[in-house]
């Protein structure tokens, strides 16, 4: 059983990348960024951070479309003619029973 583990990236690479490859890159990346890590390490972070930001104002604008679209859109006057259409039905029913003549 070998001590190092590849990754494999693309299947037409042999072996993939390995542990030697992964120090090799680093070092490399230490060498081209040097002093300026620190400073791409936070300017990365930023990123990450305002990408997280974007992903979750978009989700959080369809949910809000979502319960938009699924709400009844009442507006004053609706609810106001809609409030006791109940009461009203029960009283007219109850004036046109009363207006009927008795049959005998």
């Amino acid at each position: 059983m070998p001590l190092s583990t590849s990754l494999p990236l693309m299947p037409g690479l042999i072996g993939g990348i390995g542990t030697p490859e992964i120090i090799v890159i680093l070092v490399i990346g230490l060498l081209i960024f040097g002093r300026r890590l620190p400073e791409v390490g936070r300017s990365v972070g930023r990123s990450i951070v305002e990408f997280k930001k974007g992903v979750k104002g978009i989700d959080d604008d369809i949910d809000k479309e979502a319960k938009a679209e699924t709400a009844p859109k009442l507006t004053d006057q609706s609810v106001a003619r809609g409030a006791g259409m109940d009461d009203v039905r029960k009283v007219a029913d109850s004036i046109q029973e009363d207006d009927r003549p008795a049959s005998d």
